[in-house]
């Protein structure tokens, strides 16, 4: 049960591969997966694991759905038996377990005649249809997808699921495609892969040149899992080597829908669990947005996927490597035994064979030794050339048929084992004269004295071929009674042959016996190299001498009555030798109209083919133009982003601002050459977290706490910053953000601002010296400056009214010009106790005018001081007594 709905709990949102690995042996095999609405694909294979136990799928019918994501990619595989709404999965969910978990099923397995007349009849249908052989197969698997579809389609007999698959053309299709579901997944049994990493694939690349190719052969597939686990493990271990090879891998299994999916390299996040966290980031990209894994190009490019079939197709050969995994357990023992020395002929002399866990290379031995048995690692040992053509024989079509005798073949030495095998015949038979030949006639073995029936033919000697060396009247009977004998696999005598032996004929009994290979028991040796299963013994044994008889008396008076019955006898048997010769030739002819036929089929499929390549040339055209524009227009965008970056790099440097780029953990990611006097940056800091580097800046250690606080507040900062050389910046701090608004981090400048500074501090000292003349310029009172000599400095408007002088005027007297006679010794001792820094108290005092009277004013007297504290002037305010007070003023001395 795979529950993908958003408001199923959590936990039950499982991949379905993996809830079929929590079943048991006995679970899996009645299997039954439901997959209901929801948005992924990880239940794919899942699905193909239930289905290769004998299961069943139903998908919810994605018009019912909220979100039909599940149930269109498990549609899609094709995997699915039933598409229902929810409604109806209940019945046909009780209805699939009567059938199939009921007793009213009839077994497949049954011995009965009827169910084997029928398993025939499906095997004839499933190769009809599909062009493939399942009669071979193990009878449990092929009976297990029997009984599957029978549940699925809800029909209890053998015999009328047959008829139901005659009727239906897709049922046969849909049994097809069950009886190809695979199992498989990255990495499959992790110890047998371990150990063919550490053993195998070192001595694949053993004394191997480099830039030399190393092929590979996976058969039977299926998704593609298992090769590209033999990828991975190849290209880690030449990356280990540091060494460069071509990777060939040939990778085939003739289910085209696992083989697309196989090309797609597109697999569910579930692989997680059996592939490690280095090799998902080495080998794969995620696509987030699926949720899936998708095997790297570079990787891909090395596998090669193809339609094939192991049983009848050639197979790849000069490999370094044969991976046959968990497929010969699907095989009876007739093909496996086939498999292995054909599998033995594809491999390279030390090359290795890769099997599953419950299979092992059986009675050939003697082609590989086993490099770990239980690892199931076979290394390919010289084997014997008879088993290697024996196997080889059921995959690759007649030589004679191809091209009948058109390559002249050596004759075998004469010595054992044929030799044995010739004379154990000849005893059994007790005969003197006899030849061992194969089908064609080729002469393999004589036996005693031959030539009274055969002799060499003129002209250049090859092969000795018995037809060919027979003599006068034996090639009608000899020719026909070979025929006979390899037609009916019997004994086929045909006695009385008239034989020319020098000057006058020779009656001769002649017998073919077919000799199986296999009745002697031994160990062919090199003559066994020969596609034929089964030799002739052909024996010539004199007739004996027919009783003389009295002739009749009708019998004409020359004598020549025996003469014509002679004749009459070589007609009939020329006339059957005729007959035969002109059924063989009809048979001959129909054969080749069937070839034509074929021809004429390949050749309308060379013709698609070529048209499908045709198509595809002019797609890969337009898609090589599409791709110029593309590239055309990408030089153009790289031209203008250089153009760009250089534009920016100029204004950086040209406007004299600092700028420094950092990301999101504050890491520096580009800065302007101004900023190093700040931050002391060379290029190698890029990269490097922006706390790290050493500042020139005073009484200011907050930049990662500011930079940190915009980032996570998104509100830009400003604050003046000073250098050890008393340049002052504006640090500024806001967010970076994309052209989509997306913020990336932050950008820190610094702008100079020690001018500015200079002039606001010029400009707060004249706006005190403009208050301070406006308090001069409006003050009552007689202000005045005079240094420590006496030259008056400054003179405001209000000394101007009380004393008449102008402040031109003013400015070049001295204050003994303004001190009356008699107060000037007075007045010049308080200024040298000023210029002691004593602090005197306001006096009353008299000044002069510029009209010649004299002024009575109360003074306070200033010292002004430098910034060391020395004086370096007095300021005085003076303010006039009134006339009615002038009688109450004392003089200053008193």
């Amino acid at each position: 049960l795979h529950l993908l709905e958003p408001a199923a709990p959590r936990g039950l949102r499982l991949p379905i591969d993996f809830f079929f690995r929590s079943l048991a042996q006995d679970q899996r095999e009645r299997a039954v997966g439901i997959v209901l609405s929801g948005t992924g694909s990880d239940g794919t294979l899942g699905l193909r694991a239930i289905k290769g136990e004998g299961g069943m799928a139903m998908a919810q019918s994605p018009d019912t759905t909220e979100f039909d994501g599940m149930p269109r990619s498990a549609i899609a595989t094709g995997l699915v038996d039933y598409i229902l709404p929810p409604a109806a999965m209940p019945a046909q969910l009780i209805a699939y377990a009567t059938h199939a978990l009921g007793t009213a099923l009839q077994p497949v397995t049954s011995a009965a005649p009827q169910a084997e007349s029928a398993l025939k009849k499906i095997h004839i249908l499933l190769r009809a249809q599909t062009g493939h052989e399942f009669s071979q197969y193990k009878p449990s698997t092929i009976a297990r997808r029997i009984e599957r579809r029978m549940a699925v389609n809800q029909i209890a007999a053998l015999d009328s699921y047959v008829k139901y698959m005659q009727q239906n053309p897709a049922e046969v299709e849909a049994l097809f495609r069950d009886l190809l579901i695979g199992v498989t997944n990255f990495f499959r049994d992790p110890e047998a892969f371990r150990v063919l990493e550490q053993q195998a694939i070192p001595k694949l690349f053993a004394n191997k040149p480099a830039n030399a190719p190393l092929r590979v052969w996976v058969a039977g597939c299926s998704t593609g899992e298992e090769a590209y686990s033999l990828a991975i493990l190849l290209v880690e271990h030449m990356e280990a080597l540091k060494q460069s090879h071509t990777i060939q891998i040939f990778a085939s299994d003739i289910d085209s829908q696992a083989l697309a999916t196989a090309r797609a390299g597109h697999y569910p996040a579930s692989i997680a669990a059996d592939v490690t966290p280095e090799r998902l980031a080495r080998f794969f990209t995620a696509e987030p947005e699926s949720g899936a894994y998708r095997i790297h190009k570079g990787l891909r490019d090395l596998l090669v996927f193809s339609e094939q079939d192991v049983i009848k197709d050639p197979p790849f050969s000069k490999l370094a490597l044969v991976s046959c995994r968990n497929l010969l357990i699907y095989l009876g023992a007739e093909l496996q035994k086939k498999l292995m020395p054909l599998f033995h002929y594809a491999l390279n002399p030390g090359g290795m064979l890769f099997l599953g866990t419950s299979e092992s290379v059986g009675e050939f031995g003697e082609l590989f030794a086993a490099v770990d048995r239980s690892a199931k690692v076979y290394q390919r040992k010289g084997g014997t050339p008879g088993l290697l053509r024996a196997g080889l024989s059921g995959f690759q079509p007649a030589l004679e048929a191809a091209c009948p005798r058109s390559a002249p073949k050596t004759a075998f030495p004469v010595k054992l084992p044929l030799r044995e095998l010739t004379e154990q015949a000849l005893l059994q038979q007790v005969v003197p004269v006899g030849a061992l030949v194969n089908s064609r006639g080729d002469i393999l073995y004589l036996h005693g004295r031959t030539g009274l029936y055969l002799e060499l033919p003129p002209g250049q000697t090859g092969v000795h071929n018995i037809l060919k060396m027979a003599r006068e009247g034996l090639l009608p009977e000899l020719t026909t009674t070979l025929r006979k004998a390899a037609g009916l696999k019997a004994v086929v005598r045909c006695p009385g042959v008239r034989v020319k032996t020098n000057s006058h004929f020779t009656s001769v009994d002649l017998t073919v016996h077919p000799v199986p290979v296999g009745l002697t028991g031994a160990e062919p040796g090199p003559e066994a190299a020969l596609q034929e299963e089964t030799l002739y013994l052909v024996l010539f044994e004199e007739a004996p001498a027919a009783p003389a008889q009295v002739p009749p008396a009708a019998a004409p008076a020359d004598g020549t009555g025996p003469r014509i019955a002679e004749l009459e006898r070589e007609l009939r048997a020329k006339a059957e030798y005729i007959q035969s010769t002109h059924e063989e030739l009809q048979s001959s002819t129909e054969e080749l109209k069937s070839a034509n036929e074929e021809m004429q089929s390949v050749n309308e499929e060379l013709q698609s083919t070529n048209e499908e390549l045709e198509t595809t040339k002019e797609e890969m055209q337009s898609v090589n133009e599409e791709l110029a524009t593309v590239n055309a227009e990408l030089q153009t965008k790289v031209a203008d982003l250089s153009r760009t970056n250089a534009d920016m790099n100029n204004l950086l440097a040209g406007t004299g601002i600092g700028t420094v780029f950092v990301d999101h953990q504050l890491r520096i990611l580009r800065f302007s050459p101004t900023v190093s006097a700040l931050i002391n940056l060379i290029p190698t800091d890029v990269g490097r977290p922006v706390g790290h580097l050493v500042s020139n800046l005073v009484g200011y250690d907050r930049l990662v706490a500011d930079a940190q606080a915009v980032l996570d507040s998104l509100i830009p900062r400003e604050l003046e910053v000073q250098t050890r050389l008393g340049a002052w910046f504006l640090l500024r701090i806001r967010p970076y953000r994309t052209q989509d608004n997306v913020i990336e981090g932050v950008v820190l400048t610094f702008t100079e601002i020690t001018e500015l500074k200079k002039t606001q501090a010029a400009l707060r000292e004249t706006e005190g010296l403009r208050r301070l003349a406006v308090v001069l310029r409006d003050a009552h009172d007689a202000i005045t400056v005079q240094d420590l000599e006496g030259r008056i400095l400054a003179w405001n408007p209000g000394a101007e009214r009380l004393y008449g002088w102008s402040e031109a005027e003013a400015l070049t007297m001295n204050i003994r010009d303004r001190i009356p006679q008699a107060l000037r010794g007075q007045t010049l001792a308080r200024l040298a106790r000023l210029s002691r820094a004593e602090t005197l108290e306001p006096y009353r005092t008299q000044r002069l005018a510029k009209d010649g009277r004299t002024v009575d004013v109360w003074l306070t007297a200033t010292a002004l001081l430098k910034t060391d504290g020395a004086i370096y002037a007095v300021a005085t305010t003076e303010r006039g007594v009134g006339l009615d007070n002038q009688a109450a003023v004392a003089p200053e001395h008193a």
